[in-house]
């Protein structure tokens, strides 16, 4: 079955996350993506682990590069030498979008930034992912996850209010970065399909830090008060937060004023539903401090178990608190499909955690794995540009493939 950007070819110059997140997403949706790789060397993060392909000798592909390549061609190209940006420019001449995560300026040297792709074609799409944005005091800097979830806000609020500034445990400010690129992108071309005009896409991590603090940023805006640590709680619903059972924890979610006094039924303690102090949210938020010491010590009273059994019956949004084996297992994850097996030349069985968006026409198709280094390089270079197998030959000779 076609996908449904079957009909666009992307350039692919990004390593490491943020980049390759978005063209994942793209080559998910059947846009061919070329992912262009220094020869010998290739993505820096086939590199980053234990855990490899290989478990027992720390050789083949790393998990995190798998985890953010399917459905791309390897194209190993040197373009820090002139034949390299040359093959580069001409491949952008067929191509739809260029990605790119390069520091800013980092690709006028070689000819690839946008001023210069444009000259080529004027229609181009060119997609810049930069720590900081291509213009403003920090232009320059290097920027990573890490360093901007600190700078953006995430980590005072995450984390309990005793303990240290916690970062979260996925580069969520790469994903998210990855994901509104994406975004643009379709945008871009949407503009570009009305009006024949191509445009300059300038994303940076910590813009979308900061965009995607979203209540507790608009908190802050609007209330004028700092937001602080609260660990698992929410800053504006209560309860809503994590709570020691007499065996395990589970996450109590209560978002209205009804669940709230279905929970105090099943708890045993109905009087809580109707205490002034308690009836509505916004007495639950002013009284957070009175309110929850009680529901922990109720809490105590029952394992995870019968908690969730017991509120799930009454409608009380509530659930476990799952490690990765339980996630892949939970029949619900399997049912929906979340693990995808696919063939890949250093695993038969290798599974990838699969694209959670469900199109009813143009379903996600998972018939590309995680390239090796280069491994479409060959097909590329004489599909796309018409090299003869003697002109491939000599730009290996050289170094330049």
């Amino acid at each position: 079955m076609t996908g449904a950007l079957s009909h666009l070819r992307i350039l692919d110059l990004s390593r490491v996350l943020a980049g390759p997140w978005a063209g994942q997403l793209l080559a998910d949706m059947g846009a061919e993506v070329l992912k262009i790789e220094k020869p010998g060397e290739g993505d820096d993060t086939r590199a980053w682990g234990p855990p490899f392909l290989d478990a027992d000798e720390g050789r083949g592909e790393s998990a995190y590069y798998l985890s953010a390549n399917r459905g791309k061609h390897s194209v190993t190209i040197d373009f820090t030498q002139p034949q390299g940006q040359a093959l580069v420019r001409r491949l952008v001449a067929q191509c739809d979008v260029v990605l790119e995560n390069f520091k800013v300026g980092g690709l006028a040297k070689y000819g690839l930034d946008y001023d210069s792709l444009k000259a080529i074609k004027p229609d181009l799409v060119y997609c810049s992912i930069t720590g900081f944005g291509q213009d403003g005091p920090y232009a320059q800097r290097a920027g990573y996850d890490f360093l901007v979830q600190g700078m953006g806000g995430l980590m005072s609020l995450t984390g309990t209010p005793d303990g240290e500034p916690m970062k979260v445990g996925v580069a969520l400010t790469d994903i998210f970065t990855g994901m509104y690129a994406g975004f643009a992108v379709l945008a871009a071309l949407a503009h570009r399909d009305r009006t024949g005009e191509g445009q300059h896409i300038d994303l940076a991590l910590l813009d979308v830090q900061v965009a995607v603090l979203a209540n507790q940023a608009t908190n802050y805006l609007v209330g004028g008060v700092i937001p602080k640590r609260l660990g698992n709680s929410h800053p504006n619903i209560v309860p809503y937060q994590a709570f020691a059972t007499a065996e395990g924890h589970i996450i109590l979610a209560i978002g209205n004023d009804a669940q709230f006094r279905r929970f105090c039924e099943v708890a045993g303690h109905p009087e809580l539903g109707t205490d002034p102090l308690y009836a509505t949210n916004a007495d639950r938020v002013r009284h957070r401090a009175i309110l929850v010491p009680v529901l922990v010590e109720i809490m105590t009273e029952h394992d995870a178990d019968y908690w969730i059994a017991e509120l799930e019956k009454a409608g009380v949004p509530c659930g476990p608190i799952n490690s990765l084996d339980r996630v892949f297992a939970d029949p619900q994850v399997k049912h929906r499909g979340m693990a995808v097996a696919m063939e890949h030349p250093q695993r038969e069985d290798l599974r990838l955690v699969a694209n959670p968006i469900h199109l009813s026409k143009t379903p996600v198709t998972y018939d590309r794995p995680p390239p090796l280094l280069g491994a479409d390089t060959d097909d590329v270079l004489a599909r796309l540009l018409g090299l003869d197998e003697g002109e491939r030959a000599e730009l290996r000779s050289s170094g330049v493939i």
